[in-house]
């Protein structure tokens, strides 16, 4: 855990889908879609772990965002250092956050 980290704090602030000792997936505070968060604090997973973290992702987009109706962000915008990975539907970018 490194201080200072918001996803390394973990705090439950928004819908928890998933905790297990890899990752947590919950809607992102910002943004409302659901998000994967590995539990190290380290920006880089080796192909292998990003892929298990991407299948957990996948179970929880297909059932709350609906099987093919989303795609996987993991352009870290915010927290650049922390891996994390979010579920986008289609039109996410063209609708308003405010």
């Amino acid at each position: 855990m490194t201080v200072g980290c918001e996803l390394c704090e973990a705090a439950v602030v928004t819908t928890r889908y998933v905790e297990d000792e890899l990752c947590w997936i919950a809607d992102c505070e910002i943004c409302l879609v659901p998000m994967v968060v590995w539990r190290e604090h380290d920006a880089l997973p080796s192909p292998d772990l990003k892929r298990q973290l991407h299948e957990r992702l996948a179970a929880v987009a297909d059932r709350e965002l609906g099987v093919g109706n989303w795609t996987i962000d993991d352009h870290m915008r915010n927290i650049p250092d922390h891996y994390h990975a979010h579920a986008r539907p289609p039109s996410f970018w063209r609708r308003s956050l405010g």
